[in-house]
């Protein structure tokens, strides 16, 4: 009878040594069926058009229109009417080429409409918003808005406002606002910045308050230290004193400066002399040409008579000296 047992062909076709990839990183071995299809994950989407090129053509699109407000925030609206979430990146960057541009303007128009869609609330999109409305002579404007940030953020308000509004302040000499300001930093406990102390020094040195100049710099001196980021820590470093070099420099600055100015002075006086001695030369001339041939005559024979007499002294000067050094030579081999 015939024994039913699988032949050992079929056991050893069972048990064929499955070969699996040195790199694992891409397949993955499910039995004896080989690798599985890798698909994309959910996290991993496919490019998109970059934040660069959508700003730039926000901004053509802005620049091609009038400064009529409700023409520019339509087509703001247009351009976002098919967004799924704001684009504040490409908006921010939009910002940021506009005011590279010196487009006031653009900048404020831009920002207002953000801050009304209730997007971009930060501080940087109010310090923008005050520069521009600055640059664009709007100063009512920007200080009421720094008025309500004052009111609300008021101490957590970052310094560089501060050091915004005293520097539009002492540009056009508002003294009286510059210190209203000041005294504000000194009520919150602030330490003024060195800008801050520097400008409000030169306002008192401009109305003749010499003693609160030398106090402010008593308060506030300057510091020995200062705080720098290397690599995403703070790190504590000394403050060098100003460079010699830059002092040397300045002195020798002010070296040439004067000596142009000496020099300046020696052309200008040999310029002078020189149209003297012309002057005079002409003016000889003149007289020699109006002499009669026998007074001509008289002052020749006068500077010839001259010249013998300083001769003759020269010469009897000249045997003195001799007889001399003849005398002391003799003294001298005496003595020895």
């Amino acid at each position: 009878m015939l024994a039913l047992m699988d032949s050992p062909l079929l056991i050893a076709k069972t048990f064929e040594i499955i070969k699996i990839p040195a790199s694992t990183r891409c397949t993955v071995v499910c039995a004896a069926k080989g690798p599985r299809p890798r698909y994309p994950r959910v996290w991993k989407t496919n490019k998109k058009i970059g934040t660069i090129s959508k700003s730039e053509k926000l901004v053509k699109s802005i620049k091609e229109l009038s400064n009529v407000k409700e023409e520019v925030y339509g087509a703001l609206d247009s351009y976002v009417a098919w967004e799924l979430e704001f684009p504040l990146i490409t908006v921010k960057k939009a910002l940021k080429t506009l005011e590279y541009e010196r487009e006031w303007k653009r900048v404020i128009q831009v920002t207002k409409w953000m801050l009304s869609k209730g997007q971009g609330k930060t501080m940087g999109s109010y310090f923008t918003l005050i520069n521009a409305l600055v640059n664009d002579d709007r100063l009512d404007e920007a200080e009421e808005l720094w008025t309500k940030l004052l009111m609300r953020y008021m101490e957590s308000l970052p310094r560089r406002f501060f050091d915004k509004m005293i520097s539009i302040y002492h540009k056009r000499g508002m003294h009286e606002k510059m210190f209203e300001i000041f005294a504000d930093i000194e009520e919150l406990a602030m330490r003024p910045s060195m800008s801050i102390v520097s400008m409000v020094g030169e306002a008192f040195i401009e109305l003749g308050m010499l003693d609160k100049y030398h106090k402010l710099h008593a308060k506030y001196p300057p510091p020995e230290w200062e705080y720098r980021y290397s690599r995403g820590r703070r790190i504590k470093v000394k403050v060098q004193p100003p460079s010699k070099q830059v002092n040397t420099y300045t002195e020798r600055r002010e070296n040439v400066e004067q000596d142009s100015d000496l020099n300046k002075n020696y052309e200008s006086s040999e310029e002078t002399s020189g149209i003297i001695d012309d002057q005079q030369v002409r003016h000889d001339n003149d007289v020699t040409i109006y002499m009669e041939p026998e007074q001509i005559s008289d002052i020749a024979e006068r500077i010839d008579d001259e010249q013998l007499r300083q001769e003759a002294d020269v010469t009897s000067n000249e045997l003195e000296q001799i007889s001399e050094n003849s005398n002391h030579s003799m003294e001298t081999i005496l003595d020895v």
